[in-house]
């Protein structure tokens, strides 16, 4: 149920991500979710892509410090508290969050997705596997978001 996330380090200056980003179109890859989290230095881009493989030699090829990571998508309806829906079952299992992001998708099975990465992944998803309150989502629901 893991998905491959691509996380790059790159220095907090004007135009950098626009330049990184233009790697990927150069390339040809499409980003379906992005989160950018910075500090005074440098920043963390936070990537699902369609293609990981091809991201991590093309932002190598580029001279960037690039790192794959197993994170898990959330399915989640577009409406108030689904977020708080997910969050509650989470923490009724006693899973820790140490980053999620979300988005909205034109997928037609549903609205919008969270990525999450969790405390004791491993565990984490043995936990969720029979949750009827969370339904995880494979590398190829994500890699459909346009519908």
């Amino acid at each position: 149920m893991f998905i491959k996330q691509i996380s790059v380090f790159i220095e907090n200056k004007p135009g950098r991500l626009a330049e990184v980003t233009k790697y990927l179109a150069d390339a040809g890859i499409n980003i379906l979710a992005i989160s950018m989290a910075d500090t005074t230095d440098f920043g963390i881009l936070r990537l699902i892509v369609e293609d990981p493989g091809k991201t991590d030699v093309t932002l190598k090829a580029h001279s960037l410090a690039v790192k794959t990571t197993d994170v898990i998508a959330v399915a989640m309806e577009n409406r108030p508290g689904s977020l708080a829906g997910i969050l509650a079952e989470l923490s009724n299992h006693e899973i820790g969050i140490e980053y999620m992001y979300a988005f909205t998708t034109r997928n037609t099975d549903h609205d919008s997705m969270v990525i999450l990465r969790l405390n004791n992944q491993e565990d984490a998803v043995k936990k969720l596997e029979n949750s009827q309150k969370i339904r995880m989502l494979t590398s190829e629901m994500v890699g459909q978001i346009r519908g």
